[in-house]
């Protein structure tokens, strides 16, 4: 079995020069490692740095690239896709090792334009219809491998994500919604995933972030640690969570990872 020692950036130690070369730890990205749709703190860059010294480390993301890349980069000039040995976005359909694209996955190409022209009227209907706190826009977001729906809008502000978190916790109107969709369009067979603070995503069944370990399997690790907070089920860490492949970690925050961290590769030294 292959430990995937190719095309190492320079200055990073080949994996079989780790202290746990055999160990990989795949980290969700908001809640996880930053706070939802913000920047990673600089230790946090510095820990998954001294992270990359024990063993093999990557991030596995709801979001698309470009999204991922603001949040891992920090003030570094390097890229997520760099800093880490393997980047996962969008659930693993869009992959990276060691810099170098893996095959990807295409959310249009699977379910066909008419059909996904129907889910796109039903969710914009739908979304006209509910009384939210605010509306702002980009209430469907294309992405390569999935769809993500916000009620209110993704071009919310901070604060306006922040009331709207707070109001469906009430409200329940995120988990309503995909209980609609989920009868609607039963004949498509998608997975609906609550995550982040204001959407959910929409995407084939078996398109979850266990996705992303279809890229790792045939690399020999013995240990799979997964670190993410929406690990309860509907939650979009909940099905690599649980899955008999992993090692999973329940967090609340980035400094709640980087505590459990610490104990597992850094105390005993």
């Amino acid at each position: 079995m292959s430990l995937g020692n190719d095309k190492v950036p320079a200055g990073t130690a080949a994996w079989e020069g780790r202290t746990h070369p055999k160990t990989i730890c795949m980290f969700d990205v908001d809640g996880t490692l930053s706070a939802a749709r913000q920047s990673a703190k600089p230790e946090m860059i510095q820990l998954l740095q001294d992270l990359r010294k024990e063993c093999v480390i990557a991030f596995v993301g709801g979001s698309d690239l470009a999204k991922i890349e603001e949040q891992l980069a920090g003030n570094t000039s390097t890229k997520a896709i760099h800093a880490f040995d393997y980047g996962f976005a969008e659930n693993g359909l869009t992959a990276y090792k060691m810099g170098q694209e893996l095959a990807s996955q295409s959310f249009i190409g699977h379910i066909g334009e008419e059909e996904y022209k129907k889910l796109a009227r039903f969710i914009l209907h739908y979304i006209a219809d509910l009384d939210t706190p605010v509306k702002r826009g980009t209430f469907i977001e294309f992405r390569n491998g999935m769809i993500n729906v916000s009620p209110i809008g993704r071009n919310a502000s901070t604060q306006e994500r922040n009331d709207f978190e707070a109001w469906d916790k009430q409200s329940g109107c995120r988990a309503k919604f995909v209980e609609v969709l989920k009868k609607e369009f039963a004949h498509l067979s998608f997975t609906y995933s609550i995550g982040g603070q204001i959407s959910f995503d929409v995407f084939p069944t078996g398109w979850d972030k266990t996705y992303s370990l279809n890229h790792i399997a045939e690399e020999g690790f013995e240990e799979i640690h997964f670190f993410g907070d929406k690990t309860y089920k509907g939650g979009n860490d909940y099905e690599i969570f649980s899955d008999e492949r992993t090692i999973g970690h329940t967090v609340t925050s980035p400094e709640d990872t980087a505590r459990i961290l610490k104990e597992l590769f850094f105390t005993k030294k």
